[in-house]
């Protein structure tokens, strides 16, 4: 497995000039202090340039494209997509692409808003929208739920739609994208099967999930959960009302669900207080749900986060969890 790289959002800019843009985006704060550096004088990469919103596609793009491509994530390792403000680096890093990965499903709000804003001259691919969604209810009505990779097998689709365009930019790199997606997705391939096998062994009656936002219903209709309920919707932006709260109180009693989850992406003080008025332990290791893990997590690749996820419901929830032998 190779790790998502960690790439200059200025590649294409030289010497002074980009190290004034770097210093002046610098005082927008630390979100894109982090992101911007200044090039090597002299250092223009010619390889082609791809940005991807989340670190989930980050991670997958880094998986296909190797060494071959210029890779920049606009958000970071716990970076929240559904509420994440766009600062002055992302514009430029959307202007500078060649091609641009993101989910779809209006799981970036603001950086789509951007997308569609900015002078972008890049093919731009929503790379979740290869995959039909589920429906969920909201407002009366129904929208496609964004959080698509939970069901491990969607991720092999949108890997290949990654391999397509890829080859699609540097044709003469093709068989090193296919080679590279082809290993991947055999590494997805496992970590589907080994998925199915830990939480077929949760008792049938012990198979509830309760998280923070509704981030989990493809892995739940994959691997045979039910998600009894979440403090909050499809997005973290909302807020869940004193009647959601007590509703969801009753349901963890009446249903005997053995503990809960909070999610690394959110401030778990709100479920915290729900797994006390409910009586039953909140889990403590958190669920990665929007964001692969930090560097040197055990959620820090799309594949670890996975199996850190499935550990921590497996055995929260009364199952065992074998050693994934991939």
């Amino acid at each position: 497995m190779q790790s998502m790289q960690r790439i200059d959002l200025f590649p294409r800019y030289s010497g002074l000039v980009a190290t004034v843009l770097a210093v002046g985006l610098g005082l927008v704060g630390c979100d894109s202090a982090e992101r911007g550096a200044s090039a090597p004088e002299g250092n223009v990469d010619a390889r082609p340039a791809v940005v991807a919103t989340s670190t989930l596609i980050a991670d997958w793009a880094a998986q296909v494209g190797g060494d071959e491509i210029e890779l920049t994530s606009i958000l970071q390792p716990g970076a929240d997509p559904h509420v994440y403000e766009p600062v002055p680096a992302d514009s430029i890093a959307f202007e500078q692409a060649d091609l641009i990965f993101y989910n779809g499903y209006n799981l970036e709000p603001n950086l789509i808003r951007l997308l569609n804003a900015a002078g972008v001259s890049a093919r731009r691919v929503a790379v979740g929208e290869v995959v039909a969604p589920l429906d969920l209810e909201k407002g009366g009505s129904t929208v496609p739920d964004p959080h698509v990779w939970g069901n491990v097998s969607n991720a092999v689709p949108m890997v290949e739609a990654i391999r397509d365009q890829l080859i699609e930019l540097a044709p003469d790199q093709a068989d090193l994208f296919t080679q590279n997606a082809e290993a991947y997705i055999a590494e997805l391939t496992q970590l589907h099967s080994w998925i199915e096998a830990q939480t077929a062994t949760i008792p049938a009656d012990q198979r509830q999930l309760v998280t923070t936002h509704d981030a989990f219903q493809y892995y739940a209709t994959a691997y045979g959960l039910n998600v009894v309920g979440t403090l909050i919707g499809l997005s973290t932006e909302e807020q869940p009302s004193a009647r959601t709260v007590q509703q969801l109180v009753a349901s963890i009693q009446t249903l005997g669900v053995p503990a809960i989850f909070a999610e690394t992406t959110i401030n778990p003080q709100l479920i915290s207080t729900v797994a006390a008025e409910a009586g039953v332990p909140l889990a403590s290791q958190e669920l990665y749900s929007d964001s692969i893990g930090a560097p040197g997590s055990d959620g820090d690749s799309y594949l670890k986060m996975m199996v850190s996820n499935t550990r921590a419901i497996v055995e929260n929830l009364g199952g065992s969890v074998s050693e994934p032998g991939f």
